[in-house]
């Protein structure tokens, strides 16, 4: 699956496109813009960086189509909508552990208070959500230099290693 973020110009929502390995094609709205990590590009690094495939973008990758997300082209397969009801609702724990690690890690990336229980209790050692932390901070200073109308290209699964630069796209393409 390849995931293609736009930098925007200012805080208005990121639309993303999502090119599934089976062909079909999703746009999807999402927080961030402007210097700011789009927040599903923080969960696509995450999530790799940390190998969790059962997650939010496992989840796309399989199958599960979010809210947020409009279908663009490609054929969607047989009986498409209940599997994709049928993914969240198996998965549904740990997608909630995936978003918390996510808001976890971007926390400890943006330095701010974080409890120590918060560590302990994710299940993750910390000297992996440490290195988690730094690759997303090497992330957000490539996507702040990124000019708006540039794009993040982000293959998925990602290959282990969230701090390996992403290929970048040339201004206003979509490839």
């Amino acid at each position: 699956m390849r995931l293609t973020f736009r930098r925007m110009a200012d805080r208005r929502a990121v639309e993303s496109l999502v090119e599934r390995d089976d062909g079909v094609v999703f746009t999807i709205r999402g927080a961030g813009g402007g210097d700011d990590l789009p927040h599903d590009l923080v969960h696509a690094l995450v999530e790799a960086e940390l190998g969790i495939r059962d997650g939010i973008w496992g989840c796309v990758a399989d199958g599960a189509v979010w809210g947020s997300m409009r279908h663009v082209s490609g054929r969607r397969p047989p009986h498409a909508a209940e599997r994709s009801d049928r993914l969240k609702k198996e998965r549904a724990a740990a997608i909630g552990s995936a978003e918390a690690l996510a808001d976890l890690v971007h926390r400890l990336a943006d330095g701010a208070e974080v409890l120590p229980g918060e560590v302990a209790g994710s299940g993750v050692p910390a000297d992996r959500l440490a290195a988690a932390a730094e690759a997303l901070r090497a992330a957000g200073r490539r996507w702040t230099a990124l000019r708006p109308g540039e794009d993040w290209v982000q293959d998925w699964p990602a290959p282990r290693g969230a701090g390996r630069p992403a290929r970048v796209a040339g201004r206003g393409s979509r490839s």
